[in-house]
């Protein structure tokens, strides 16, 4: 016997996860007032990292890791985070803002 709620749940479920899957996230105009967040990772693969304001993303950068830099150990692979400070001063300088990454040791 077949749920018909149960069944329509699923079928909302996947038209939103396919929503999400096929869709890129819009990039937000920056608003000078409010602070801005930096979400930094590091992988064996690449780095990756996001400007992000209230969770939605006023600019990023990636890079795929090749040749020497496969073998920098994982916080020299934090470069991501000095490249996007460089990168983003004229939206960070003026005022505080954060920092989100998943290293460890150069967490304070």
């Amino acid at each position: 016997m077949l749920d018909l709620n149960g069944e329509k749940k699923q079928e909302k479920a996947f038209v939103i996860l396919k929503h999400k899957l096929t869709n890129a996230p819009i990039l937000a105009f920056p608003n000078f007032a409010k602070s801005f967040e930096i979400e930094c990772d590091a992988s064996n693969m690449g780095i990756s990292v996001v400007l992000k304001q209230e969770g939605h993303p006023i600019a990023y950068f990636s890079e795929k890791l090749n040749g020497s830099t496969l073998n920098y150990p994982n916080y020299d692979k934090e470069y991501a985070l000095v490249k996007s400070l460089k990168t983003w001063q004229h939206y960070l300088l003026p005022k505080e803002f954060v920092i989100h990454n998943d290293h460890e040791s150069i967490s304070t």
